[in-house]
């Protein structure tokens, strides 16, 4: 079998190590992290006379845990002793500026009730919506999702032939926004379902309708809490591949892929040493994929001109206090959310009232906080790292205005004043998200989905022209977030065993 080697280790590129190594494939991971995860780490921060709190630094919603159970059935090794997880009972807690508040609960029937007790939307609507996200799901899931878009034998599959009949009614053509205006009688209501273009760093007032499909994944088949916190995803399959026979090189940084008529030979490493491979699969973003480890082959301009999606701004809190009324996973929302988005994806700035997502991990983990405390993961949602003239914001100004904001916005809808409850604080923005992870710009999932073509405009799981060149994660087929950079992972496996 093959030498291959992966650039990163991030969970995309942990999948792929497994998936590869359970093929046959010797197998290197290089990443210049110290350690494995990328986006889906963990730290923690001590405040003086308070203690420790845990922090899992990235994605904070886990959906589709079966995409980390097939990793340890195609093994054969048995998960548990790994890897454990909940099904949540509440997704998450919703709060509106007009003092409305609801519980978004994982039954659908119930969540429905909770919708029309509190919003006076009708139940029906709820339901139906639901139903439909379902359809649209069964419809395209395994198209989209399972499979590399730029084959032909996807577009003449059976999946292919049975969705293309129901395009017209998928949403296509219509704005996420659109199809949520005829969905629900309330603005809450829409807001509500709106938010899930967040999920890939979109806008719902330009992302496809197609996309409501989203909310069935939380929705109808269920959101989970690791027991072991999120990052205990990323050390599971990291541990799994270690008992695989992968290889990981920490702290070594890839300079350039190595490459010759049209056949990949291996890559260069930090003091111009080169590793011999007959496979390379790259787990860093794809725009410094080509910018900086290809710099002799020709670049998709096209794909890397698309517009990159939203960023994140986050203060991580250690907070002296417990606040029963929040959950693990809570929404404030924005008085104007059309607005807030015009703020992220037309004017490159932060709108003075933001939609905060405020994730708590130690409701369900009670030891990532000392007793009688809680570790808050308190979240906006960006621009990424440039203006809407290409040039770069005043982040320091912005973020000092932003946390004064996020402060006013929690102290009124709690009724307490959080800053002097503050023990202990970390930021993470924009650029130190580039610096981390490699996120071109910040970008948190590579691509917008702003457009109708953006599925077709992700760069390809394989190189066109360079055999033995794959590409796994978030900037790629299929997209961003833990559900879609493990189906990335399988995408990119059977499109190396298929060349084999």
């Amino acid at each position: 079998m093959a030498e291959a080697i992966i650039i990163g280790a991030g969970i995309g590129g942990l999948a792929t190590a497994v998936r590869l190594a359970c093929q046959g494939h010797q197998v290197t991971v290089l990443e210049a992290a110290a350690g494995p995860g990328g986006k889906l780490s963990q730290f923690v921060l001590e405040a003086e006379g308070q203690g420790t709190y845990r922090f899992d630094a990235g994605p904070s919603l886990f959906t589709m845990p079966q995409r980390v159970e097939e990793l340890f059935q195609l093994a054969g090794v048995e998960m548990a002793p790994y890897f454990q997880h909940q099904r949540l009972a509440d997704v998450c807690h919703y709060f509106y500026p007009n003092g409305k508040q609801l519980t978004a609960w994982a039954d659908p029937t119930k969540l429905a009730a909770e919708l029309e007790d509190k919003l006076g939307e009708p139940a029906a609507n709820t339901i139906a919506y639901l139903k439909a996200a379902a359809h649209k799901y069964d419809v395209v899931g395994d198209l989209f999702l399972h499979r590399s878009l730029h084959k032909l034998s996807t577009w003449t599959s059976p999946a292919a032939l049975k969705a293309y009949p129901q395009m017209p009614w998928l949403g296509l053509m219509s704005t996420m926004d659109e199809v949520n205006q005829k969905a629900f009688r309330t603005a809450e209501a829409r807001q509500l379902f709106n938010r899930y273009a967040t999920y890939n760093g979109s806008d719902p007032y330009q992302t496809p309708g197609l996309l409501t499909l989203i909310p069935h994944l939380e929705a109808n088949l269920g959101a989970y809490f690791p027991t072991k916190g999120m990052y205990s995803i990323t050390e599971a399959v990291y541990q799994l591949a270690i008992k695989l026979g992968v290889k990981f090189q920490f702290n070594t940084p890839v300079q350039e892929i190595l490459h010759s008529d049209k056949l990949v030979t291996g890559v260069k490493i930090a003091g111009g040493e080169t590793l011999a491979a007959d496979i390379v699969v790259s787990n860093l973003d794809v725009h410094p994929t080509y910018h900086r480890l290809l710099p002799h082959l020709p670049k998709p301009e096209r794909v890397l001109r698309q517009q990159r999606s939203s960023s994140a701004l986050i203060f991580y809190w250690g907070i002296a206090q417990s606040f029963p009324e929040l959950g693990l996973h809570n929404i404030l929302f924005s008085a104007d959310y059309r607005t807030e988005f015009k703020h992220l994806f037309e004017w490159g700035t932060i709108s003075d009232d933001p939609t905060l997502y405020i994730n708590i991990s130690s409701k369900l983990k009670p030891d990532d906080a000392p007793a009688g405390q809680e570790n808050w993961f308190m979240m906006i949602n960006v621009p990424n790292n440039t203006t809407a003239e290409g040039g770069t914001q005043d982040w320091d100004q912005m973020i000092k205005t932003a946390r004064q904001h996020i402060i006013q916005k929690v102290n009124k809808m709690l009724g307490v004043d959080i800053a002097p409850l503050i023990t202990t604080e970390h930021i993470l923005e924009p650029r130190s998200i580039e610096q981390l992870t490699g996120s071109y710009q910040g970008s948190l999932y590579g691509n917008s989905s702003n457009n109708r073509w953006a599925a077709f405009l992700r760069h390809n799981n394989r190189h066109p022209k360079v055999k033995g060149l794959y590409f796994v994660g978030g900037s790629v087929h299929p997209g961003g977030g833990i559900p879609l950079a493990l189906s990335s992972a399988q995408i990119v496996a059977d499109l190396v065993s298929e060349q084999s």
